[in-house]
């Protein structure tokens, strides 16, 4: 188990299980500032910032790596969402990116 917690000045924390996404340390230079909300799986986390990107880590397969997607979180993201395995992130356009677990969710590609 791990916790994430987002603070006043825009910063997050975590801790707990490194391997459930404790240690945001590879992504934490994103995470020092500019955050407005954070959502979690079973074991990984994703951040939304103000400006618009979204910055995930923890256990790749519960959605801890966006990096295929990054051209798409990038920017213009307004709101994220997770379930137990996957996430997704609405964006400005109306688009929906999923990423994680693919029979859970992680892959919306079949609806889009």
């Amino acid at each position: 188990m791990a916790f994430a917690a987002l603070k006043d000045s825009g910063e997050v924390v975590t801790w707990g299980d490194a391997q459930d996404s404790g240690d945001s340390s590879a992504v934490a230079d994103r995470l020092a500032a500019g955050v407005t909300s954070i959502t979690g799986t079973d074991s990984a986390f994703a951040a939304l910032k103000d400006s618009g990107e979204v910055v995930s880590w923890g256990a790749a397969r519960f959605g801890g790596d966006s990096s295929s997607l990054a051209d798409r979180l990038a920017a213009g993201v307004t709101s994220i969402t997770s379930n137990r395995s996957a996430c997704a992130a609405l964006k400005d356009s109306g688009e929906v990116v999923t990423w994680g677990e693919t029979r859970h969710g992680g892959d919306s590609s079949a609806v889009a």
